[in-house]
Formats: C-alpha cells, sequence, structure tokens
C-alpha cells in the first residue's frame, strides 16, 4: 500500500509502503496498521513461487494472481496509481480486493 504514484504498482520502490506476506488460502484477511490519513493504492501479489516478482507467460500474461484496490482494471498493463486510488481518513476502513487469476 502506497502513496506515490511514481512507484505504483511495485511498491516495493517505496521504503514507506505498508507491506505485509500472509499465506494464501481461501479468503485471507490483511490488517494494517499505523496508516496515517492520506491518498493511497493498494496491490496485491499471490507471489507462488516466492521469487518476489510477478512472474508473466510469453512477456505479457500474468501467471500468478493480482488484485488491486477499487478492482482497477488491468488493460494490456497494470493499473494506473488514479485508477487504484482511495483516501483513508481517520479511524478503521475495511475493503475486499478480489484477486484475477488468468493462467
Amino acid at each position: 500500500m502506497t502513496t506515490r504514484a511514481d512507484v505504483f504498482p511495485k511498491c516495493i520502490k517505496d521504503p514507506t509502503a505498508h507491506r505485509m506476506v500472509v499465506p494464501a488460502s481461501g479468503k485471507v484477511e490483511i490488517h494494517f496498521t499505523g496508516v496515517k490519513p492520506g491518498e493511497y493504492a493498494i496491490a496485491l501479489l499471490h507471489d507462488e513461487n516466492d521469487n518476489g516478482k510477478a512472474d508473466r507467460a510469453m512477456g505479457m500474461m500474468p501467471k500468478e494472481g493480482y488484485g488491486f484496490s477499487r478492482d482497477a482494471p488491468v488493460k494490456m498493463a497494470p493499473p494506473k496509481f488514479d485508477d487504484a486510488v482511495f483516501t483513508q481518513g481517520e479511524g478503521v476502513s475495511r475493503m475486499s480486493i478480489k484477486m484475477r487469476y488468468f493462467l
């Protein structure tokens, strides 16, 4: 989860991004703590082979599951920050993100 449009969706390039690794199994709930109010976008990756990157078939099609805040659409490339951005206010917020799988 990042506030920086210039690194989204590769949030690992943002040292202040909120990151979490969780086991993948059915429905997963992720809880971020210490999130300040602001504009954020979330990128999720089911890194099946634990290599730290999104693997692709034929250089284009994702081989692993992914998801974005606001269910931002993927059109020949990952969505832009503006497609996934949401406002986090004070207190607790809830969001559902659907994981997508092509292969």
